[in-house]
């Protein structure tokens, strides 16, 4: 399937898919839509509620360009993060360097590092953030009570809905450990009511610019 790199709203760019007409990450700017949904939503919301725990458990769904790793990396924090990346169709290096996202954070080589990293190994990519990436479909994720926080970025309902089905979401409630978050971009009624059905708590938050809501939901 064609890809061309496109550059998003806020300067950073993305891979467009012109057959499906469906981006990696927002067209409203890839960064920023990111740093929202992920870290403040995500990494920071989690931080807040348990700043006691030593660790940090993380399952990506869509690993894609890495973008939500590197961010996540680069998060002052001494808490350790165990950084799981889950992806089927992994990007090309081409595709990572015309990202050059290292350079836009001026973190060049910590980007270049987790691209870099083997898969299927757990690597050290600095003292405090170990990241094993995965190539595996959504639909063979088998994990059990092992992470706290879940990036559920995979491409959007309109053009990959099983992606987003009830089964993809009681694998990923059952892969959460209790009180375990997951956050996403999707805001999509149909979304809200299979991550309800599959046990958990949703809340409709805030949108990055561009979209009007984003979803939250926790294990119960």
């Amino acid at each position: 399937m064609k890809r061309e790199i496109m550059t998003t709203g806020d300067g950073s760019k993305t891979i467009h898919m012109p057959d499906l007409n469906e981006q990696y990450h927002s067209k409203h700017g890839a960064l920023q839509e990111a740093r929202h949904v992920f870290i403040k939503m995500g990494l920071e919301h989690w931080l807040g509620q348990y700043p006691e725990l030593s660790e940090l458990h993380i399952l990506e769904y869509g690993f894609g360009t890495g973008l939500n790793a590197l961010l996540t990396a680069v998060y002052e924090i001494s808490v350790k993060i165990l950084y799981t990346g889950m992806e089927a169709f992994p990007v090309t290096i081409e595709e990572i360097d015309a990202m050059d996202y290292g350079s836009l954070i001026e973190k060049e080589q910590l980007y270049k590092s987790i691209h870099q990293a083997s898969w299927d190994e757990n690597v050290a990519i600095s003292d405090r953030f170990q990241l094993v990436k995965q190539q595996m479909t959504f639909e063979s994720v088998a994990f059990e009570n092992q992470f706290d926080l879940v990036y559920f970025d995979a491409f959007g309902p309109r053009t990959q809905p099983e992606l987003w089905e009830l089964s993809v979401f009681k694998a990923a409630f059952k892969a959460l450990k209790n009180s375990g978050v997951l956050v996403t971009y999707c805001a999509a009624g149909q979304v809200r009511r299979n991550l309800q059905e599959a046990g958990f708590l949703v809340e409709r938050l805030p949108g990055p610019p561009g979209k009007r809501e984003m979803l939250r939901a926790t294990k119960a």
